[in-house]
């Protein structure tokens, strides 16, 4: 059964990929960006475009749509503390009008876009949802502070809503990839070496308690990611903030990461060892028992070297124009 969509932050990375499978799915789609991240041309073919603020949901809104689906948030871990502010204001304050909005207009149900930095550093993992929030940035607690609003409007207001809290998200989808600027996760910046655009790639610290010495991560590819949001669309149960992880449960570390690059190009990746970044913990990896459980959610694109292909043919698809 097709159903109509609002999807807010649809011109950026994963907005666009989700608004993509929608599409697929046989859904109407309408995309609101601001642009001030996202990418005019990210919006996919057949989706109805709006450029427009979240705080202005409202206008746009109607009891016509079945769901919101929201991603529109500043994500830029070192920006959050040297702006906090911004942060506040945005990811905070135009969701809580987004909540208002979708009350006043009726529509009883959210995907939320949330992430592991809610969690902060882990005391154990795998990460369960239970673990202790304690985020160590502002973009962390913003997210969380979403997080217990909408726990707050669902038990108020009867809001049906998931969030869905990703860890490392990567790969390309169709015509849709990862772009930030400026760019600060690993697979891309790696790439970018690979076509020439960056010297090196720093490594932060190898003296982590893993098996190689450098960070470990979870990588997930940004097609089993959406696939996620059109489950949690059905699981969506009115009065009810379900939380879940979205992660493999397998870690990566960014040596590994680095020469899978090298295998994938072919091209030489020159690195060099830089000091460790306060607050990186040595490993984050998801439990995604949760998702399994009540999404029926099952990754299937777990291969690294896949996900670094799809990333790459996208980086040089971009690179040409």
């Amino acid at each position: 059964m097709s159903g109509k969509y609002l999807v807010t932050g649809g011109a950026g990375y994963v907005g666009s990929v989700v608004a993509q499978h929608l599409l697929e799915a046989g859904h109407e789609v309408t995309v609101l960006d601001n642009l001030t991240t996202g990418f005019r041309e990210g919006v996919p073919e057949g989706a109805d475009f709006i450029e427009g603020d979240i705080r202005d949901a409202a206008k746009w809104l109607d009891p016509s749509y079945d769901a919101v689906l929201h991603f529109a948030a500043f994500s830029q871990v070192g920006e959050s503390v040297v702006k906090p502010e911004k942060y506040w204001e945005n990811n905070v304050g135009g969701s809580m009008a987004l909540l208002g909005a979708m009350r006043e207009r009726g529509v009883r149900k959210l995907v939320f876009s949330s992430t592991a930095a809610t969690y902060g550093e882990p005391e154990q993992v795998p990460i369960v949802e239970t673990a202790p929030a304690r985020p160590t940035n502002p973009y962390g607690a913003s997210k969380l502070a979403v997080d217990h609003m909408i726990t707050g409007e669902a038990i108020a207001h009867g809001l049906a809503a998931v969030s869905l809290r990703y860890f490392n998200v990567a790969g390309a989808y169709g015509s849709c990839g990862e772009r930030h600027d400026p760019e600060s996760h690993l697979i891309p910046l790696v790439l970018q070496v690979a076509q020439g655009r960056r010297d090196v790639i720093s490594v932060f610290g190898d003296d982590y308690p893993t098996p190689d010495g450098t960070c470990v991560r979870d990588y997930i590819h940004v097609a089993d990611l959406a696939e996620a949001h059109l489950l949690a669309l059905r699981a969506a149960t009115p009065g009810e903030h379900l939380i879940c992880n979205l992660g493999n449960g397998n870690g990566f570390s960014v040596r590994e990461v680095i020469e899978t690059v090298r295998q994938v190009t072919g091209h030489p990746i020159p690195e060099i060892l830089a000091p460790r970044r306060g607050g990186d913990p040595a490993v984050l990896v998801a439990s995604a028992d949760t998702a399994r459980e009540r999404l029926g959610w099952n990754p299937t694109r777990a291969d690294l070297a896949g996900i670094v292909a799809d990333a790459w043919e996208f980086a040089q698809s971009v690179a040409k124009g």
